[in-house]
């Protein structure tokens, strides 16, 4: 912790200007031989140092408009507990088989390797020291002259946390490839009972949550049952999967014009997923999920109900709404300190009074609105208010159609789907990304199939390790080995 100067107004809520900034730090000191202690002389003044936590789509957009707007004088440190940026819009479809990890996913160093002044540190941020300017990770301490927090929401089971482990959300790779895991050893499993009343359980799937997240992934299960794996096996009939999609509202899709969702629900129902809605979950185990006064017998449950922002928001202030976020000024910042931004889901930034909603780009033009109000800062110049500009919001379901929303258009089909596949290719990251995921659409558009139905376990050892194996004499493997 740095000495603080006499009349400083530290937490005061008073924005120091760049100057007051560089007054705090004493100054880098350099000399050449011969030199008296009189004669030296004082270096430039140490660089402004940002810190952002997180590389989703707020952190990661903030890192570059900030780098793209200074150099050397601002120091950038980017750290996230993975070291890759994720696009999460199309994590489902990793869940469900359609495209691989690898294709929604990159490195961050890769994404911000252009940036001179950007450095990126793999490590989880454990809690801030808005008085000290630190913040504490699992890596070290770093200090801070500016803060931009980012670090996103993860799943609200409402106080049930222990339903987790028998209904996996899907907000990271981990997620997605264990549902993917779940999902095709269901099938493969019921392949093998013979037991009539166990298959059915291993062949049923609940989706819990009406929202976007959880339409399109009740609207992955459909088709990859009743299209991708028809025919792939020979003792059971793929095609008579039970789908439920259980909303607790009282219709999916309750954000967009009730037109459109009636249409996503008939398209579900084509696909053959049954639909619940208002309709409670109340509890959760290995053997199904009980909602309403019915109990639903299902080997595979996942949660797409209900988010919670990052608990580190608990470091910056104690009146946090609901869901966990952190209140902020029209400048996305804290009204106690002013060089602590708060941006993406982690934020409340309200709209005409209502929350602004989780959506990617909100996330993507608070991270440029902040980062634009530090250079304006930098620059002796005033900060701006953000303005949020809707572009409206999409959902898929299934293969070919999808509904669109925004303003004054509505969409819902063909048309639509080709509209929501053209936004998301165009928000990949990387060229490669963008090639991969398009190849890997038109391959399964037009033969149905889906090229990543491999099922992969954390488990890595071959077998067990030796203490829990019987004792046996040792006794060369040749087989491994090369003959001379």
């Amino acid at each position: 912790m740095r000495p603080r100067e006499a009349g400083a107004n530290v937490g005061s809520g008073i924005m120091p200007s760049q100057a007051a900034i560089t007054a705090r730090r004493p100054p880098l000191i350099t000399y050449t031989a011969g030199q008296t202690m009189v004669g030296l002389v004082a270096s430039q003044p140490a660089p402004t140092r940002v810190l952002i936590l997180g590389a989703g789509f707020a952190g990661l957009t903030a890192a570059k408009t900030l780098a793209a707007g200074t150099g050397r004088d601002v120091e950038i440190t980017v750290v996230d507990r993975r070291n890759h940026h994720l696009f999460q819009p199309l994590l489902y479809q990793v869940a469900t088989a359609g495209l691989s990890p690898a294709d929604i996913s990159m490195p961050i160093r890769s994404i911000l390797e252009r940036y001179a002044n950007v450095s990126v540190r793999l490590g989880e941020a454990r809690r801030i020291d808005t008085a000290a300017r630190e913040v504490v990770t699992t890596t070290g301490t770093l200090p801070y002259d500016y803060l931009i927090v980012a670090c996103g929401a993860t799943h609200s089971y409402f106080g049930n946390d222990a339903w987790e482990v028998h209904a996996p959300g899907l907000k990271t790779l981990e997620q997605a490839t264990e549902i993917r895991r779940r999902v095709l050893t269901a099938f493969e499993r019921a392949e093998l009972e013979p037991d009539r009343d166990k298959r059915r359980e291993l062949l049923t799937f609940v989706v819990v949550g009406g929202g976007p997240t959880g339409v399109e992934l009740a609207g992955a299960l459909g088709e990859l049952s009743r299209h991708t794996l028809v025919r792939d096996f020979r003792r059971i009939d793929p095609s008579a999967t039970r789908v439920i999609l259980i909303e607790g509202g009282e219709r999916i899709l309750s954000s967009f014009d009730p037109e459109l969702s009636s249409a996503a629900a008939r398209t579900l129902e084509r696909l053959g997923v049954t639909l619940w809605t208002s309709t409670r979950v109340t509890h959760i185990d290995e053997h199904g999920v009980r909602a309403g006064d019915e109990f639903v017998r299902a080997a595979t449950v996942l949660w797409a109900a209900g988010v919670h922002a990052s608990s580190l928001g608990t470091s910056l202030t104690g009146s946090l709404d609901g869901a966990g976020r952190v209140p902020v000024t029209a400048e996305l910042c804290l009204a106690d300190h002013r060089e602590v931004f708060v941006i993406g889901d982690q934020a409340r930034f309200e709209i005409s009074g209502v929350p602004a909603p989780g959506l990617a780009p909100v996330a993507i033009q608070q991270g440029r609105a902040a980062a634009r109000n530090i250079l304006a800062d930098l620059r002796n110049h005033g900060r701006e208010p953000f303005v949020y500009f809707d572009k409206g919001s999409m959902a898929t379901i299934g293969r070919a159609f999808a509904v669109v929303e925004s303003h004054n258009v509505r969409m819902a089909g063909f048309v639509a789907w080709l509209a929501w596949c053209f936004v998301h290719i165009l928000y990949l990251v990387g060229f490669r990304n963008r090639m991969l995921v398009f190849t890997q659409w038109i391959w399964s558009y037009v033969r149905y199939r889906r090229g990543a139905r491999l099922i992969t376990t954390p488990q890595w050892r071959l077998s067990d390790p030796p203490a829990s194996r019987p004792s046996a004499t040792p006794a060369r493997d040749d087989a491994d080995r090369v003959a001379p």
